[in-house]
């Protein structure tokens, strides 16, 4: 394929995957919007209050980035996870990778798709809690290079997810074990300096963790870990995921039966 194939190839299962989430948008757009609006009233305000500081700020700001982080991985992972599995179901997959289409474009389309929706419920998230707090980035270029790498990062997890799954309730055993408890545990509701000295290097073998901070730091300016360090364990971690795809896509026996 040429350029201008690729790119139209490209172009097609974007907008399959756009037009697959906004089609329902009640079912994939609202739900976690009105999630993460209960958080910011039960953690934020009801509970926020008796709390009283955290990291030097208020506790409804310290929690409100890690709040749209989570629903930015969540909302990634899930899109990519059910709809790659969908046509991996449906035998779709194998009609797209016996064309002349290659790998990283199949690739492409479906993380961009899932990184869209994630990105759109972040942003509406982000609209919700300037109802209860004042956000002021500190630093825009790091909140949007964080945002954009988790987005992709965890769009590509979901992938992979759905490659191994032999069925559809296979795809939700990652994201109860594991994805849901790597998120209340990466710092989303706390700072990790509250933790003994064991349990904060524990806590630091969570990539989530990194991400979260890193997110924090481009909005309020505070992190638990140097953000240089969690910069590059996110590329470095996202490189991996990346490369063990396309492995996946080009040898997986999962995908052809």
């Amino acid at each position: 394929m040429n350029a201008q194939q690729q790119y139209i190839a490209f172009t097609t299962i974007l907008q399959k995957e756009i037009r697959r989430f906004m089609r329902i948008w009640v079912q994939t757009l609202i739900p976690p919007v009105i999630t993460m609006a209960l958080y910011f009233v039960i953690f934020g305000s009801l509970i926020g209050s008796r709390i009283g500081q955290m990291g030097g700020m208020d506790y409804m700001s310290f929690v409100v980035p890690g709040l749209i982080m989570m629903a930015v991985i969540n909302n990634s992972y899930s899109n990519v996870v059910s709809s790659f599995y969908s046509a991996k179901f449906t035998k779709s997959i194998e009609e797209l990778q016996v064309s002349p289409t290659p790998n990283y474009i199949i690739l492409a389309g479906y993380v961009c798709g899932g990184s869209l929706r994630g990105l759109a419920v972040g942003a509406i998230v982000t609209s919700i809690s300037l109802l209860f707090t004042d956000l002021h980035i500190h630093n825009v270029w790091v909140t949007v290079v964080v945002v954009l790498l988790t987005s992709v990062l965890f769009s590509i997890a979901g992938l992979i997810n759905a490659i191994f799954a032999n069925s559809f309730d296979d795809i939700s055993i990652i994201p109860i074990f594991v994805l849901t408890p790597m998120t209340y545990l990466g710092g989303v509701f706390y700072s990790i300096s509250m933790l003994p000295e064991f349990w904060q290097g524990v806590s630091k073998f969570n990539p989530v963790l990194y991400m979260v901070n890193a997110f924090r730091y481009g909005i309020l300016g505070v992190s638990d870990v140097n953000i240089l360090s969690a910069l590059v364990g996110i590329v470095c971690f996202l490189s991996v995921l990346l490369a063990y795809a396309l492995y996946l896509l080009e040898y997986g026996k999962k995908l052809r039966s």
